[in-house]
C-alpha cells in the first residue's frame, strides 16, 4: 500500500531548524524557531506555572475524562483573561468556551464550526500571515484570500491599502485578524487604527475571526485584548482562537481555547454544539494537563500575580533585545534604517533584507531566519547581539 505515498517537503519552518540542527557551525545561531528563549537560549517554565503544576498533581485523585469542552475552571477563567470581568458578566450565556490542543486546535474546531454554518463563505488573512493558517484552514474546507496589510518597503502596516481591501471584501465574509503581535511581521494596529478596521468590518457585515497567541507579549495583558473586547462590544458576533503556548509556556502541553460569542444563547448553545462534534470526529477528547494548570493558576490570586510578574520581564526582555538590535544596527552601517524593528510587538519581526543576504548569513556565518525575514526576537541574547549586529552589517554593506 504504502509504496505509492509521496515523500513530502518538511514545513519551511520545521524543516529549516531541522537544518539548523544539522549544520556543524559551532557558531550557528537560530532566529527562526518560533519558541521564547531565555538569555540562556533555554525555553524556561515559568516559576508560577511550575507551582501550580506541582498543586495540581498533588491534589489529583483520578486520570478519568474531563468534561468533554475541558475543565470547567479553565474555560471560566481564560475568558476572563481574554474578554476581562466585566464584558465576561455582560455576555453571560451568549459567551462559549471549549479547551483545545493548543491554538492550532481553535483554530481547526472554529474553521470546523464556519464550514458547517457558511460552507460558501471566503476566509480573508493578511498579507502574510503566519504560514501555518493556509493549510491548517483550508484543509478544514474554507476557502482563502488575502487582504492588504504589511508593506516591505514601508516596513509596516500600510494602512491606506488595508482599508480599501476590507472594503472590498464581500458582505457576509470572514476576516481573519491577528488580535496583536502579528506573525510573522510584529506590525500592530493601534488602538485608534483597531476603531477604523472595526468599524469596517461591522459596515461590511464580515464575522471577525481572531487569532490570539501572544497575549501580554505586546503591550500588556489588557492592552493586547483590546480589539477583541472591542469587536465584542461593538458587534453581535465573533469568533476567537486563543493559545496558551507562549504567555503560560506551555508549548508542549498544547493549550488553547475556542471562543465563540453569538448574538443570543441559542445560538451560542448550537455554535458549541457543532464545535464539540467536530472534536468528537477529530480528536475526540482534548488533553486536561495544561489547561488543569491555567485554570488552577488563574485561580490563585498569589500565582496570578507572580506569573503576571514574569510575563512582564518576558515581555520587557524582548523590548530591549528588540531596541539594542535596531540601535546596533543603525550605528554599525548607514545602508539601511533599522528604526522599524523598534516599533514591533511580540516574538516576531522582519528585518527586512534581501533574500540572498539571508542566505549568505545562513551559509557564511550559520545565522538561521526565515527567507522571509522573519526573525524571532527571543532568539536574540545579550551574548549573541554583537555578532549579529557584526554579520548583518558586513552582509548589507557589501
Amino acid at each position: 500500500m504504502f509504496e505509492h505515498a509521496q515523500q513530502l517537503p518538511p514545513d519551511p519552518i520545521l524543516g529549516l531548524n531541522q537544518t539548523f540542527q544539522k549544520d556543524p557551525n559551532p557558531d550557528k545561531i537560530n532566529l527562526s524557531v518560533g519558541v521564547y528563549q531565555n538569555a540562556q537560549g533555554q525555553t524556561p517554565i515559568f516559576t508560577a506555572v511550575k507551582k501550580a503544576e506541582s498543586e495540581l498533581l498533588a491534589a489529583q485523585h483520578t486520570k478519568s475524562y474531563a468534561p468533554q469542552a475541558g475543565d470547567p475552571q479553565f474555560n471560566e477563567s481564560i475568558g476572563r483573561l481574554l474578554l476581562g470581568d466585566t464584558l465576561v458578566e455582560q455576555l453571560g450565556d451568549r459567551l462559549a468556551t471549549v479547551m483545545t490542543p493548543g491554538g492550532c486546535g481553535a483554530l481547526r474546531m472554529i474553521a470546523e464550526l464556519l464550514v458547517s454554518v457558511r460552507p460558501t463563505a471566503t476566509l480573508w488573512v493578511s498579507t502574510p500571515t503566519w504560514a501555518n493558517h493556509f493549510p491548517l484552514l483550508q484543509s478544514a474546507g474554507l476557502t482563502l484570500k488575502e487582504y492588504a496589510y504589511y508593506s516591505p518597503e514601508l516596513h509596516a502596516v500600510d494602512f491606506d491599502a488595508m482599508k480599501a481591501s476590507l472594503m472590498a471584501i464581500p458582505q457576509g465574509d470572514i476576516i481573519l485578524l491577528h488580535g496583536c503581535c502579528h506573525n510573522p511581521t510584529g506590525a500592530d494596529l493601534n488602538p485608534q487604527q483597531w476603531q477604523e478596521v472595526l468599524d469596517i468590518v461591522k459596515q461590511r457585515e464580515l464575522l471577525p475571526f481572531f487569532d490570539i497567541a501572544y497575549q501580554g507579549f505586546g503591550d500588556g495583558l489588557n492592552e493586547d485584548a483590546f480589539a477583541i473586547r472591542e469587536a465584542i462590544s461593538m458587534m453581535p458576533e465573533v469568533v476567537v482562537a486563543n493559545s496558551c503556548s507562549k504567555n503560560f509556556g506551555l508549548y508542549r502541553e498544547r493549550t488553547g481555547a475556542a471562543v465563540v460569542v453569538c448574538e443570543n444563547e441559542r445560538d451560542t448553545a448550537a455554535a458549541k454544539s457543532q464545535i464539540l462534534s467536530a472534536a468528537r470526529r477529530s480528536y475526540s477528547m482534548s488533553p486536561y494537563h495544561g489547561g488543569g494548570i491555567v485554570g488552577h493558576l488563574l485561580n490563585d490570586q498569589a500565582l496570578t500575580s507572580e506569573w503576571k510578574s514574569e510575563l512582564d520581564q518576558v515581555r520587557s526582555r524582548m523590548n530591549s533585545l528588540r531596541v539594542n538590535l535596531a540601535e546596533g544596527l543603525n550605528t554599525a552601517q548607514s545602508a539601511v534604517n533599522f528604526d522599524f524593528l523598534a516599533q514591533s510587538k511580540g516574538m516576531f519581526c522582519f528585518l527586512g533584507i534581501e533574500k540572498e543576504q539571508v542566505l549568505t548569513l545562513r551559509s557564511e556565518f550559520g545565522i538561521y531566519l526565515l527567507e522571509s525575514t522573519r526573525i524571532n526576537v527571543a532568539g536574540l541574547s545579550e551574548q549573541n547581539l554583537p555578532v549579529i549586529i557584526e554579520r548583518v552589517s558586513d552582509v548589507i554593506s557589501r
